[in-house]
């Protein structure tokens, strides 16, 4: 797993935008299309609007998301409506590129499994995703896939549903799926992360996010989170 430190949130969102957009041209010259997935936190739509500015090849993109609430379309707990507005608004991205995950739909497991067959769609079958962004919460959990939940045991679906985290259902991608990814990219931010960026980069399994695979991580983190001091202000 390689780590790097970084300034600060805004340091750690254009570098991870820059390392999006070298694995975007690798992938559509490769094979002619980038399939990347989104988590939600307020450092990776920093990390989309500076996206924005990249060289993307964006017609053969197209972006899915690792995890959503169970919440109504437009809500601000939404995953998605942070999304649009970080890229849609701000890069020539169509709409029927950013592939939502349908949780207003009125039968879950029904719309669960509907998003993997999207998934086989565009990223083959099983699908292996260009990138998967991820991000780590102080509780060691990362997507939607928290201590003590049902969902760390799933092995045969790629898209799954958890109980209530933080007063929100989830939808999720799963550990086979992120697993299978060409590349998976760590977004850490804040100084609450300092011990479960430790155990990540340690592999601790009694974590959610020591389950992911290493071999193909990159770690982006700010100094807050690697428990460094920032520099000392001049007199």
């Amino acid at each position: 797993m390689k780590i790097e430190i970084l300034a600060d949130a805004d340091a750690v969102a254009r570098k991870a935008a820059a390392i999006i957009a070298e694995e975007a041209r690798a992938a559509v010259a490769a094979r002619g299309r980038f399939v990347m997935a989104v988590s939600g936190g307020h450092t990776p739509w920093l990390m989309l609007r500076a996206l924005a500015g990249e060289d993307v090849p964006w017609d053969s993109v197209h972006v899915v998301q690792v995890d959503e609430r169970v919440a109504p379309a437009g809500n601000p707990d939404r995953n998605l409506t942070h999304l649009r507005e970080s890229l849609s608004e701000h890069a020539p991205l169509r709409p029927e590129q950013i592939h939502a995950m349908q949780v207003e739909a009125p039968d879950l497991q029904a719309a669960a499994a509907r998003y993997a067959l999207t998934l086989q769609e565009i990223a083959g079958s099983p699908p292996v995703l260009d990138l998967v962004h991820l991000g780590l919460g102080p509780d060691g959990h990362t997507a939607s896939l928290v201590p003590g939940d049902p969902v760390l045991d799933v092995t045969d679906a790629d898209v799954a549903l958890t109980g209530v985290y933080q007063g929100r259902r989830r939808m999720t991608l799963t550990y086979p799926i992120i697993n299978r990814s060409r590349r998976i990219l760590w977004v850490v931010t804040g100084g609450e992360k300092v011990g479960m960026l430790v155990r990540l980069r340690d592999g601790d399994p009694s974590i959610p996010a020591g389950q992911v695979r290493q071999d193909q991580a990159v770690v982006v983190a700010d100094r807050a989170a690697a428990g460094q001091p920032g520099p000392t202000p001049a007199p």
